[in-house]
């Protein structure tokens, strides 16, 4: 597949090993369905219990386990919901390998829905739409109107080696398309990365799903779900710590 090396995680999903960014795409110690299950689709549906329609930004597709895991827990727990998936991947040859990679049992049932993605880049039923845009990140969040999105998935490879997806400007472009009432989880917990979030406008909280923290952004305080953390705090402590700019690129 590609020049990307197969790798099987620890909770027995697969995932691949990038040879273009050096990264594997998830944590090998969580595995690739733990991973966006406890460090994306968990934290986000517990946040949202009520409405019927969601609109979930997932940044980047990659090998799909976010879209995936999503379709999993909704099935799973007989979730009376419509999910709306829009997701950026610049990589065409791997989401058109998808229909022959080795996914958890668990995805079985969809097995449809990952081969029309991977042929067709898009699908949709009654409960289930997904786009898989090919092409730029920065330039597909533009075409989204303000208040869009309800979910942000925020899972690009780490900003040592992806850092246009981890900059102030970017966030301010998803703080612009996600609703007042939006949630955006991340693996991420650098406070460099923090602070660019911070800065867009968003209220940084985290929770520690697994053995290791996540971050939680919102466009106001709540108390539904993580622990808040004071950024002015984190600044005043830290005067070395700053926001990633798209001038650093």
């Amino acid at each position: 597949m590609l020049e990307d090396k197969l790798v099987t995680t620890s909770d027995g999903s697969h995932t691949l090993f990038s040879k273009k960014y050096n990264q594997h795409f998830h944590n090998t110690e969580d595995g690739g369905l733990s991973e966006a299950l406890n460090k994306h689709t968990i934290p986000a549906f517990t946040y949202f219990q009520d409405k019927k329609e969601l609109n979930i930004l997932d940044i980047c597709f990659g090998l799909g386990y976010n879209t995936f895991a999503t379709i999993y827990y909704i099935l799973k727990n007989n979730l009376d919901i419509k999910i709306n998936i829009y997701s950026p991947e610049f990589d065409l040859d791997l989401i058109k390998s998808l229909k022959d990679f080795t996914f958890p049992k668990e995805f079985e049932k969809f097995k449809n829905i990952i081969d029309e993605l991977s042929n067709n880049q898009k699908y949709e039923d009654e409960k289930i739409k997904i786009e898989v845009f090919i092409g730029d990140a920065r330039e597909y969040l533009k075409t989204f109107s303000k208040d869009f999105f309800d979910i942000v998935y925020q899972d690009a490879f780490s900003s040592e080696v992806n850092k246009e997806l981890w900059t102030k400007e970017y966030f301010e472009d998803i703080y612009k398309i996600s609703k007042e009432d939006s949630i955006l989880t991340t693996y991420a917990i650098s406070t460099n990365i923090r602070l660019s979030m911070y800065e867009a406008g968003f209220y940084i909280y985290e929770t520690r799903p697994t053995k290791r923290k996540i971050t939680l952004a919102f466009k106001n305080k709540e108390e539904k779900i993580g622990k808040y953390i004071d950024m002015e705090l984190k600044k005043s402590r830290n005067k070395d710590a700053k926001a990633l700019f798209d001038s650093f690129i």
